[in-house]
């Protein structure tokens, strides 16, 4: 047991990026690059549904920007990581460790 002047880890952990697709598609927009949807969909091994849900949550927390366009006239997705998302990621990726005792 802690006198309390040391909160656990595990308070560090965003709620956002604690389901595995979210924090795998996090981990996929890395620093500074920019994915369509279908690309990621293929990277991740998920469906449209499950990642559509994925991007909503995280763009609604400010952590993905999306932006939408044309190709040849066919409607496309890009996403990228916001500079909140990149810092969230790291600060979870840091509770993680820690936790683990890395």
């Amino acid at each position: 047991m802690t006198d309390g002047s040391q909160r656990h880890p595990r308070h560090e952990l965003d709620p956002a990026l604690l389901t595995p697709l979210r924090f795998s598609l996090m981990a996929a927009l890395g620093t500074d690059i920019e994915i369509d949807f279908a690309t990621l969909r293929h990277l991740l091994e998920t469906d449209d549904s499950a990642l559509s849900k994925a991007i909503a949550t995280l763009s609604t927390a400010g952590y993905v920007r999306v932006r939408k366009g044309y190709v040849a006239n066919r409607p496309r997705t890009w996403l990228r990581a916001t500079t909140a998302g990149q810092a969230a990621m790291r600060i979870h990726v840091a509770a993680l460790r820690a936790i683990v005792g890395e």
